[in-house]
């Protein structure tokens, strides 16, 4: 019969694998093994956690948590489960465990982290954006994505705890987290703006006006850097000028709906004179 070490390390090698139902069956084994042991448990959790599966994550995280209180890991799973789950109590109770002052009160906390780098879709096209930390696991979406992205500005997503990767700004690296879900979708529609030519200054006009008007606006041939997955998650190396990708004369705009962005626009070209604006459209419509 195999020791609970042996079937908690099957189920690492499953889970690596991609095997999740093997996994949860071999840490299921490991737990029946060693009830008092806390190592499966956290990664039974971590299973439910990629599965998302917040109900059950949450649950093996407080059991592993129970069983050995200075697992930060377990905590900080424990954090991301609750919050997915709207449990504040619990995702508060896990901060402090952590080490962290958390703020007065019962709702989500906010403890603004400031910005961070955001990765969409972490098993897709996992585009990059910039977004406000409001805690550990949650984050607002201050960027415009690309058109090909579902997610939009001003949505609040659940991110994971462990960085993946970074980006440099200026002598500043910050660390890139991983989007899990989202917790409150974009209020926001997504449109293209089509320039024939992009003056720094007139752009960034663009984006002080959206934001004062309730929208958001991102250069999107300054911001897009298309990155290899290796370079993306923090392993850089060199690649012909050939791949290089051109920057494209295309800005994005986050606005309430048609009337918002038109507003957002003329007002823009009303205080922007060296904007030479092609067309403006919603590309889920497509251009006209």
């Amino acid at each position: 019969m195999e020791n609970a070490q042996d079937l908690n390390e099957k189920g690492r090698e499953l889970h690596r694998d991609g095997d999740l139902a093997g996994a949860e069956a071999a840490y299921r084994e490991a737990i029946a093994a060693a009830p008092h042991w806390s190592v499966p448990y956290f990664n039974l959790g971590l299973v439910y956690k990629y599965d998302s599966r917040w109900v059950e994550s949450l649950e093996y995280n407080q059991r592993a948590a129970a069983l050995d209180a200075n697992d930060e890991g377990s905590w900080w799973n424990l954090g991301i489960a609750a919050t997915a789950l709207g449990n504040w109590s619990e995702a508060r109770r896990a901060w402090s465990h952590c080490g962290m002052t958390v703020p007065p009160g019962d709702g989500p906390p906010e403890f603004r982290f400031g910005n961070t780098p955001i990765r969409l879709d972490p098993g897709g096209n996992a585009e990059v954006v910039w977004a406000r930390r409001l805690d550990p696991a949650r984050a607002r979406i201050l960027s415009v994505p690309l058109p090909t992205s579902p997610h939009n500005a001003h949505a609040v997503v659940l991110n994971d705890g462990a960085p993946d990767g970074h980006r440099r700004v200026g002598d500043v690296d910050y660390p890139v987290f991983n989007m899990l879900a989202v917790l409150e979708p974009s209020p926001l529609a997504k449109y293209v703006i089509e320039l024939a030519t992009v003056d720094p200054k007139a752009v960034e006009a663009l984006e002080r006006i959206a934001f004062e008007l309730e929208g958001a606006a991102e250069n999107w041939g300054r911001s897009t850097n298309i990155m290899c997955a290796d370079c993306s998650r923090g392993l850089p190396h060199e690649h012909p000028d050939s791949e290089r990708q051109p920057a494209h004369p295309h800005c994005g705009l986050a606005a309430k709906n048609d009337d918002h962005a038109e507003q957002i626009i003329r007002t823009w070209l009303d205080t922007a004179a060296k904007a030479d604006l092609i067309r403006w459209y919603d590309p889920a419509a497509g251009a006209e």
